[in-house]
Protein backbone atom coordinates (compact mmCIF):
# COMPACT_ATOMS: atom_id res chain seq x y z
CA UNK A 1 0.00 0.00 0.00
CA UNK A 2 1.77 3.78 -0.92
CA UNK A 3 1.70 6.26 1.80
CA UNK A 4 -1.23 7.91 -0.19
CA UNK A 5 -3.32 5.35 -0.23
CA UNK A 6 -2.59 4.71 3.35
CA UNK A 7 -3.46 8.45 4.07
CA UNK A 8 -6.49 7.99 2.29
CA UNK A 9 -7.65 4.66 4.59
CA UNK A 10 -6.16 6.35 7.77
CA UNK A 11 -8.75 9.52 6.90
CA UNK A 12 -11.62 7.37 6.24
CA UNK A 13 -11.64 5.51 9.04
CA UNK A 14 -10.38 8.78 11.65
CA UNK A 15 -13.33 10.66 9.78
CA UNK A 16 -16.30 8.01 10.14
CA UNK A 17 -15.62 7.63 13.89
CA UNK A 18 -14.56 11.28 14.65
CA UNK A 19 -18.43 12.14 12.76
CA UNK A 20 -20.31 8.83 14.45
CA UNK A 21 -18.93 10.64 18.43
CA UNK A 22 -19.76 14.06 17.41
CA UNK A 23 -23.22 12.70 15.87
CA UNK A 24 -24.01 10.96 19.37
CA UNK A 25 -22.65 14.42 21.31
CA UNK A 26 -22.60 13.83 25.40
CA UNK A 27 -20.39 11.60 26.73
CA UNK A 28 -18.43 10.41 23.86
CA UNK A 29 -17.51 13.48 22.23
CA UNK A 30 -16.35 14.77 25.53
CA UNK A 31 -14.41 11.45 25.71
CA UNK A 32 -13.17 12.38 22.30
CA UNK A 33 -12.13 15.36 23.16
CA UNK A 34 -9.92 14.85 26.17
CA UNK A 35 -8.15 12.31 23.96
CA UNK A 36 -7.52 14.77 21.48
CA UNK A 37 -6.54 17.08 24.59
CA UNK A 38 -3.82 14.34 25.57
CA UNK A 39 -2.79 13.19 22.09
CA UNK A 40 -1.78 16.77 21.51
CA UNK A 41 -0.16 17.45 24.56
CA UNK A 42 1.70 14.19 24.41
CA UNK A 43 3.01 14.57 21.16
CA UNK A 44 4.32 18.29 22.08
CA UNK A 45 6.47 17.35 25.00
CA UNK A 46 7.58 14.27 22.99
CA UNK A 47 9.16 17.08 20.38
CA UNK A 48 10.27 19.77 22.85
CA UNK A 49 11.44 17.50 25.89
CA UNK A 50 14.28 15.66 23.82
CA UNK A 51 15.51 13.81 26.63
CA UNK A 52 12.34 12.97 27.75
CA UNK A 53 12.96 15.02 31.28
CA UNK A 54 11.52 17.74 32.62
CA UNK A 55 12.14 20.46 35.10
CA UNK A 56 8.65 20.72 36.19
CA UNK A 57 8.22 17.02 37.08
CA UNK A 58 5.01 15.39 36.65
CA UNK A 59 3.27 19.02 37.35
CA UNK A 60 2.14 19.31 33.52
CA UNK A 61 0.66 16.43 33.41
CA UNK A 62 -0.56 16.39 36.66
CA UNK A 63 -2.83 19.18 35.47
CA UNK A 64 -3.65 18.13 32.01
CA UNK A 65 -5.10 15.03 34.08
CA UNK A 66 -7.07 17.28 36.26
CA UNK A 67 -8.42 19.32 32.86
CA UNK A 68 -8.88 16.17 31.11
CA UNK A 69 -11.08 15.14 34.29
CA UNK A 70 -13.22 17.95 34.39
CA UNK A 71 -13.78 18.02 30.73
CA UNK A 72 -14.72 14.72 30.61
CA UNK A 73 -17.63 15.10 34.16
CA UNK A 74 -19.04 17.77 31.89
CA UNK A 75 -17.74 20.96 33.89
CA UNK A 76 -19.81 23.99 33.35
CA UNK A 77 -17.88 26.34 30.48
CA UNK A 78 -18.25 29.22 33.19
CA UNK A 79 -15.95 26.64 35.35
CA UNK A 80 -14.03 25.06 32.73
CA UNK A 81 -12.65 28.32 31.03
CA UNK A 82 -11.06 29.86 34.16
CA UNK A 83 -9.84 26.11 35.39
CA UNK A 84 -7.77 26.22 31.93
CA UNK A 85 -6.67 29.42 32.37
CA UNK A 86 -5.50 28.75 35.60
CA UNK A 87 -3.90 25.65 34.90
CA UNK A 88 -1.98 26.98 32.40
CA UNK A 89 -0.82 30.08 34.33
CA UNK A 90 0.38 27.77 37.51
CA UNK A 91 2.29 26.15 34.54
CA UNK A 92 3.65 29.08 33.07
CA UNK A 93 4.69 30.04 36.67
CA UNK A 94 6.19 27.34 37.61
CA UNK A 95 8.38 27.41 34.49
CA UNK A 96 9.05 30.91 35.05
CA UNK A 97 10.69 30.00 38.49
CA UNK A 98 12.72 27.51 37.66
CA UNK A 99 13.73 28.89 34.14
CA UNK A 100 12.58 25.68 32.36
CA UNK A 101 9.58 24.15 30.84
CA UNK A 102 8.50 26.88 29.21
CA UNK A 103 7.44 24.48 26.16
CA UNK A 104 5.59 22.28 28.98
CA UNK A 105 2.94 25.63 29.57
CA UNK A 106 2.41 26.34 25.73
CA UNK A 107 2.09 23.01 25.11
CA UNK A 108 -0.38 21.99 28.02
CA UNK A 109 -2.20 25.70 26.66
CA UNK A 110 -2.57 24.00 23.21
CA UNK A 111 -4.03 21.24 24.38
CA UNK A 112 -6.32 22.31 27.09
CA UNK A 113 -7.48 24.80 24.37
CA UNK A 114 -8.11 22.18 22.03
CA UNK A 115 -9.87 19.94 23.48
CA UNK A 116 -12.03 22.47 25.38
CA UNK A 117 -13.21 24.80 22.02
CA UNK A 118 -14.17 21.37 20.53
CA UNK A 119 -16.56 20.70 23.44
CA UNK A 120 -17.55 23.68 24.11
CA UNK A 121 -18.55 24.30 20.04
CA UNK A 122 -20.43 21.27 20.04
CA UNK A 123 -22.55 21.59 23.33
CA UNK A 124 -25.48 19.51 22.87
CA UNK A 125 -28.40 20.91 20.76
CA UNK A 126 -28.56 20.50 16.75
CA UNK A 127 -26.83 24.32 16.80
CA UNK A 128 -24.00 22.92 18.14
CA UNK A 129 -24.01 19.98 16.10
CA UNK A 130 -24.24 22.02 12.98
CA UNK A 131 -21.60 24.75 14.36
CA UNK A 132 -18.87 21.92 14.52
CA UNK A 133 -19.66 19.82 11.54
CA UNK A 134 -19.28 23.26 9.47
CA UNK A 135 -15.78 23.55 11.06
CA UNK A 136 -14.60 20.61 10.47
CA UNK A 137 -16.09 20.39 6.66
CA UNK A 138 -14.22 23.73 6.37
CA UNK A 139 -11.18 22.51 8.20
CA UNK A 140 -11.06 19.11 5.84
CA UNK A 141 -11.52 20.13 2.09
CA UNK A 142 -8.74 22.98 3.62
CA UNK A 143 -6.39 20.11 4.50
CA UNK A 144 -7.38 17.99 1.36
CA UNK A 145 -7.68 20.46 -1.55
CA UNK A 146 -4.12 22.28 -0.18
CA UNK A 147 -2.75 18.77 -0.69
CA UNK A 148 -3.96 17.64 -3.81
CA UNK A 149 -4.01 21.45 -5.49
CA UNK A 150 0.03 21.99 -4.17
CA UNK A 151 0.93 18.57 -5.74
CA UNK A 152 -1.02 19.05 -9.38
CA UNK A 153 -0.19 22.91 -9.59
CA UNK A 154 3.33 23.37 -7.64
CA UNK A 155 4.62 26.80 -8.14
CA UNK A 156 6.09 29.26 -5.61
CA UNK A 157 6.50 28.08 -1.76
CA UNK A 158 4.10 29.31 0.57
CA UNK A 159 6.75 29.48 3.62
CA UNK A 160 10.13 27.64 2.19
CA UNK A 161 11.71 28.34 5.56
CA UNK A 162 9.24 26.68 7.84
CA UNK A 163 7.21 23.93 5.47
CA UNK A 164 9.08 24.08 2.23
CA UNK A 165 6.78 21.70 0.86
CA UNK A 166 3.87 23.79 0.93
CA UNK A 167 2.68 26.18 -2.25
CA UNK A 168 0.85 29.16 -2.98
CA UNK A 169 -1.22 27.64 -5.10
CA UNK A 170 -2.11 25.08 -2.93
CA UNK A 171 -2.90 27.16 0.26
CA UNK A 172 -5.42 29.06 -2.72
CA UNK A 173 -6.81 25.64 -3.42
CA UNK A 174 -7.10 24.86 0.22
CA UNK A 175 -8.73 28.41 0.85
CA UNK A 176 -11.34 27.71 -1.79
CA UNK A 177 -11.89 24.19 -1.11
CA UNK A 178 -13.02 25.16 2.52
CA UNK A 179 -15.41 28.21 1.93
CA UNK A 180 -17.05 25.26 -0.99
CA UNK A 181 -17.23 22.97 1.59
CA UNK A 182 -18.66 25.04 4.27
CA UNK A 183 -21.64 26.43 2.23
CA UNK A 184 -22.44 23.33 0.83
CA UNK A 185 -23.06 21.84 4.51
CA UNK A 186 -24.64 25.29 5.12
CA UNK A 187 -27.02 24.59 2.47
CA UNK A 188 -27.70 20.84 3.37
CA UNK A 189 -28.49 22.09 6.79
CA UNK A 190 -30.67 24.85 5.24
CA UNK A 191 -28.40 27.16 7.49
CA UNK A 192 -29.12 31.07 5.70
CA UNK A 193 -27.34 34.24 5.29
CA UNK A 194 -24.39 32.09 3.36
CA UNK A 195 -22.45 35.01 2.66
CA UNK A 196 -21.50 35.85 6.13
CA UNK A 197 -20.95 32.00 6.65
CA UNK A 198 -18.66 32.08 3.07
CA UNK A 199 -17.22 35.25 5.46
CA UNK A 200 -16.51 32.63 7.91
CA UNK A 201 -15.49 29.59 6.15
CA UNK A 202 -13.01 31.90 4.48
CA UNK A 203 -11.31 32.95 8.09
CA UNK A 204 -11.40 29.47 9.41
CA UNK A 205 -9.38 28.09 6.36
CA UNK A 206 -6.84 31.10 6.92
CA UNK A 207 -6.65 30.29 10.26
CA UNK A 208 -6.53 26.56 9.94
CA UNK A 209 -3.52 26.77 7.56
CA UNK A 210 -2.11 29.11 9.86
CA UNK A 211 -2.30 26.81 12.36
CA UNK A 212 -0.54 24.31 10.23
CA UNK A 213 2.81 26.35 9.83
CA UNK A 214 2.53 26.94 13.28
CA UNK A 215 3.00 23.09 13.82
CA UNK A 216 5.60 22.91 10.67
CA UNK A 217 7.59 26.04 12.67
CA UNK A 218 7.64 24.05 16.55
CA UNK A 219 8.57 20.59 14.44
CA UNK A 220 11.08 22.40 12.64
CA UNK A 221 12.35 24.15 15.66
CA UNK A 222 13.06 21.00 17.73
CA UNK A 223 14.51 19.23 14.61
CA UNK A 224 10.80 16.55 13.92
CA UNK A 225 9.59 15.59 10.45
CA UNK A 226 6.16 14.65 12.28
CA UNK A 227 4.43 15.08 15.93
CA UNK A 228 4.29 11.97 16.03
CA UNK A 229 3.40 8.59 14.79
CA UNK A 230 -0.14 7.48 16.15
CA UNK A 231 -2.07 7.80 12.54
CA UNK A 232 -0.74 5.77 10.03
CA UNK A 233 0.44 7.46 6.51
CA UNK A 234 -0.12 11.39 8.35
CA UNK A 235 2.05 11.27 11.58
CA UNK A 236 0.09 12.29 15.24
CA UNK A 237 -2.97 14.19 15.85
CA UNK A 238 -0.91 17.53 15.50
CA UNK A 239 -0.35 16.64 12.02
Amino acid sequence: MSNLQLRVVSAIVLAIITLGLTWIGGLPFRLLCAVISAAIFYEWTRMSRPTGATGLGFLPEALLVVFVGALIGGLAASWLLPLVAAIVAATAIAASLRKTGQWDASGLAYAAVSGLSLALLRDGDRSGLIAILFLFAVVWATDILAYFVGRAVGGPKLAPSISPGKTRSGALGGALGGVVAGLVLAVAAGVGNLALLGLVALVLSIVSQAGDLFESWVKRRHGRKDSGALIPGHGGVMD
